[in-house]
């Protein structure tokens, strides 16, 4: 059966995403200097992230709140004011930071809009994804755009339903093993892994094996000459 709709993250699969948030790691250990080693600020940034999740969820506001929270139990009492209006300064920057395009998206979108329909499939805070979105210049190549808390099984199975698709009639594509591509595959789905090297250790999982409806990719570019083979009865 051909593929219908093609599902794509956004950021760090058509944009630059996770290169702006190591400087924002760089400037926060910089900050934290005088109190803990680099090392340590960075894994108890990185817990108390993972911690707030599931009150901030994705996206540069909740990485903040989590830098200032990660700095008053680091520095305590001898922390300067200063410092968290440094911090705040750095998550306007994460905030406020230009849009980059990964190599040649635009014709690679111009290839899959051949194929079939496209809908950008993110997760993180809307206002910021929504401004991301109209800074790239992206939006009218999408059908859809869905903007979501998290990428689940559920998730995707209520996306196909939206947009009247079977499963096995969908493909997405996302630099996110744990997001964009095991549940997709839960939820019937093709999917592709297009990994990144700035890659967040919390998006981190293991690899399914074997799996027939899953492909690794060198880079997005080579996402329309998989769909031609799925669409051909051996996507090989």
């Amino acid at each position: 059966m051909p593929i219908d709709l093609i599902c794509l993250d956004a950021d760090d699969t058509l944009w630059h995403n996770m290169r702006h948030f190591e400087e924002a790691h760089a400037a926060f250990t910089a900050m934290l200097q005088p109190f803990v080693a680099a090392e340590v600020a960075r894994e108890t940034l990185d817990a108390c992230e993972a911690r707030n999740l599931r009150l901030y969820g994705y996206g540069a506001k909740g990485f903040t709140l989590s830098m200032i929270e990660t700095a008053l139990e680091l520095g305590g009492e001898r922390l300067p004011g200063a410092v968290i209006a440094d911090l705040l300064a750095a998550g306007r920057r994460l905030l406020a930071h230009p849009v980059e395009l990964l190599h040649a998206i635009e014709a690679t979108l111009d290839a899959l809009a051949d194929r079939g329909r496209l809908v950008l499939v993110t997760k993180g805070d809307l206002l910021h994804q929504e401004a991301k979105l109209a800074a790239s210049g992206l939006g009218d190549r999408f059908a859809g755009i869905e903007i979501v808390s998290d990428k689940t099984e559920q998730t995707f199975a209520r996306l196909f339903d939206r947009y009247g698709v079977a499963a096995d009639q969908v493909v997405m594509a996302g630099d996110s093993m744990r997001s964009d591509v095991l549940p997709a595959l839960a939820a019937g789905a093709w999917a592709a892994y297009v990994p990144q090297p700035l890659a967040w250790q919390h998006e981190a999982a293991k690899a399914p094996s074997d799996h027939p409806r899953f492909r690794q990719l060198p880079d997005l570019g080579a996402l329309p000459g998989w769909i031609d083979t799925i669409g051909q009865g051996r996507p090989d």
